[in-house]
């Protein structure tokens, strides 16, 4: 043994090979402070032992290495800027000193060998991978960059233009596509892994592989002359502008940085990429994308541990109602392989969610992300029905009706009697109370919310509701049949909106008193899209939701929280639902929809929509952006302020995670509550001080006051 630690080892095997393996204590490799320094150590006793001729570099774990170890960044990137910069500049120097051992090294491929694994690759001359890998730099996810030395290698291997690509996105190239672009040198099946590495580390040490060349490149600076250079880095400029927009640095930066390390070696280019790592550390959207990879982590562990505790196994789903909504859940459970029964009072509606699923297996094989068995088997997978009695055998029923308490009641209490006794019954409701609707239920106790969210295939939340009489074995079991769906389950309690809808209306009667007040509602949508970042504006958002819908679901939360949430005089989504403008559903809004000349979706301001709007509001005048910004965000983070206080949600992660995945709330701003801490919590009460005379929805809670008094933060609950 010629070093041991805990994460990782070195062995001198009989030919000359030092196998160094990383294999962790936990069910993972990664790279935390400790495994750093173990490697230094590794590479230290590597560099003394006289009888070592090669470095074969593996995994004792079913990945390689899944990447830095995330937890350890938000205190890390809190420290002064010049201690960051020694850290990562003193980290990326264990990999250069690897790198520039007297002997050929190798690593050997198996499962993710992401950020800091695929940097531990690209240190080593020579790799070799089997078919289960997956190599990437997903840092930009993260709002970082590279750091131990991804951004001056990659480029100098597979050249700057598909490393570029492979960076500024972020995803995770497979094995085959790695070796196209000349990331690793062979692909084998994973039980000849060490054999092949071995094989390809013997002709290194023999001189028949020029490994000192292959280092060689990697140590100099990039193969470019000036017009390969003007013109790379200008396209990859002008590809990154396109896709990430302004809000997101990190790929503007690695663009910048690897342009201006071409010219430089390793040295010269590894300060450079140090530097911007710093830079990109301190940013406010590196602090909001690590908060949702960790809110990310916290939601994905509950839901799993939630899961395993179900002591009911649910192996065949009943939907009833056939409409968009019920095709959708119908198709979600059925192409995750699920028998599901989809149940409706008219033959019609049937045919429309059959259809529902059709067209969305349809436009997966345009794409070719669907086969033609998927399709076959997902539709096999739905049967449709206009009798009760096919329920018979169901373990979980989603009542998908339309939003009327007196109908689901009706359908939930006839439901109820024709389930088994250990069936469980969900109410996919996204207003209604889940205590209103147990009234109907004999057995309240197998009863709860699950609440999808539209487009059901893409969208990822499910709210699941927990009423005051819901069993702790009811929520774990639809907590684990969420799982299975493929869907992100959060856990809330019953409330009028729930969670998402809660927070969702004040956020509108923000816009439509800003309406009220002389605002143009495209000038606000391209506010709250191009500079706050949504996906759509409010008046756009309400388009797509269905100004029916949402009129009347202003009116379920206006009867439920009457204090904050009565309806609005002359409400703009009212004006226009009451002259059967409905949005997109009917292609007028806020917006008239329709297709171009091209035969592409168009939408353009709706006259008819001024009209409506204008003899009921004060005269046109010009909002400035943060104000527009102001007056529609601070009765959205209040009210998920007071969600959290009542104990709605059980923390700020979730709530930001719930907002993200089933709203759209910009990543790069990292949640509301995110949003808030971001601001400041004394900002943020002196902000919505400012504004408190528009009504109840602005005015704080005064726990958020006290929590600003004391400096505390939502993130430390």
């Amino acid at each position: 043994m010629i070093y041991e630690g805990s994460s990782l080892s070195v062995t001198l095997l009989e030919d000359g090979i030092a196998e160094l393996v990383f294999d962790a204590q936990g069910s993972v490799n990664k790279f935390d402070k400790q495994t750093v320094q173990e490697l230094a150590d590794a590479t230290a006793a590597i560099k003394q032992n006289a009888d070592v001729k090669g470095v074969l570099v593996r995994s004792g774990k079913p990945a390689f290495i899944v990447g830095a170890d995330i937890t350890e960044f938000t205190g890390m990137f809190a420290a002064p800027d010049e201690e960051v910069l020694a850290w990562v500049a003193k980290t990326s120097r264990v990999f250069d000193t690897f790198e520039d051992l007297a002997v050929p090294t190798i690593a050997a491929i198996n499962g993710f060998a992401l950020g800091g694994g695929c940097e531990m690759t690209l240190a080593c001359d020579l790799r070799v991978a089997d078919t289960t890998a997956s190599i990437g730099l997903p840092e930009v996810k993260l709002g970082i960059m590279p750091g131990f030395g991804g951004t001056v290698r990659l480029p100098r291997l597979i050249g700057s233009d598909n490393a570029l690509e492979w960076m500024t996105t972020g995803k995770d190239q497979k094995a085959d596509k790695a070796l196209a672009v000349g990331a690793i040198d062979a692909v084998v099946a994973p039980e000849k892994l060490v054999e092949a590495a071995k094989s390809m580390l013997q002709d290194a040490i023999a001189g028949k592989l020029d490994w000192q060349a292959r280092r060689a490149v990697k140590l100099a600076p990039l193969q470019l002359n000036a017009n390969e250079a003007m013109m790379g880095f200008s396209t990859a400029k002008a590809m990154v502008a396109a896709v990430a927009g302004k809000h997101y640095p990190a790929p503007h930066l690695m663009v910048d940085t690897v342009a201006k390390a071409a010219g430089l070696d390793r040295e010269g280019a590894l300060k450079l990429e140090n530097e911007g790592f710093v830079k990109l550390a301190k940013t406010n959207e590196a602090k909001a994308q690590i908060g949702i990879f960790l809110a990310d982590q916290l939601v994905k562990g509950k839901g799993k541990k939630q899961a395993k505790a179900s002591t009911k196994e649910v192996k065949q789903n009943a939907v009833l109602g056939a409409g968009i909504m019920g095709g959708g859940i119908a198709y979600q459970s059925a192409v995750k392989g699920t028998p599901t029964v989809m149940k409706d009072i008219n033959q019609p509606a049937l045919e429309l969610g059959l259809k529902e699923a059709a067209k969305i297996l349809g436009k997966g094989m345009e794409k070719g992300k669907v086969t033609a068995a998927t399709m076959a088997a997902t539709l096999n997978n739905i049967v449709p029905t206009l009798e009760y009695s096919t329920l018979k055998d169901a373990d979980l029923i989603i009542e998908a009706v339309v939003e009327n308490p007196k109908i689901k009641g009706i359908v939930l209490k006839e439901t109820e009697q024709n389930v088994a006794d250990d069936a469980i019954i969900c109410s996919n409701t996204s207003t209604i109370s889940i205590n209103q609707l147990a009234q109907s239920l004999d057995k309240p106790e197998r009863f709860c919310g699950m609440h999808f969210f539209n487009p059901v295939h893409r969208m990822p939340l499910v709210e699941i509701i927990r009423g005051e009489k819901t069993s702790e074995d009811t929520i774990n079991a639809v907590v684990a049949a969420t799982l299975k769906m493929g869907k992100t389950p959060i856990v809330v309690n019953d409330c009028p909106g729930f969670l998402v809808n809660r927070v969702l209306f004040p956020y509108f009667a923000g816009f439509s008193k800003l309406l009220l007040d002389g605002a143009d509602f495209v000038a606000v949508d391209k506010v709250m899209e191009k500079i706050f970042g949504w996906p759509m504006g409010p008046a756009y958002l309400l388009d797509v939701v269905g100004l029916d819908t949402a009129d009347h679901a202003a009116g379920v939360m206006s009867d439920g929280i009457p204090e904050r949430m009565q309806k609005i005089d002359n409400d703009p989504v009212t004006l226009l639902f009451n002259a059967q403008r409905l949005g997109q559903k009917n292609g007028k809004g806020f917006y008239n929809f329709g297709i171009d000349k091209r035969g592409r979706p168009s939408k353009e301001a709706a006259g008819e929509a001024y009209d409506l709007i204008t003899p009921n509001a004060a005269a046109k005048r010009d909002f400035d952006a943060e104000e527009i910004i102001a007056r529609l965000m601070i009765p959205m983070a209040n009210e998920a302020i007071r969600c959290l206080e009542e104990g709605i949600v059980a923390s700020a992660a979730e709530a930001d995670m719930a907002l993200l995945y089933g709203l759209g709330f910009p990543p790069f701003r990292g949640g509301v509550f995110r949003y808030i801490e971001t601001m400041g919590l004394a900002n943020f009460v002196a902000l919505a001080d400012k504004y408190a005379e528009l009504g109840p929805i602005y005015q704080i809670t005064d726990g958020v006051r006290e929590m600003a008094a004391a400096g505390k933060s939502y993130f430390e609950l």
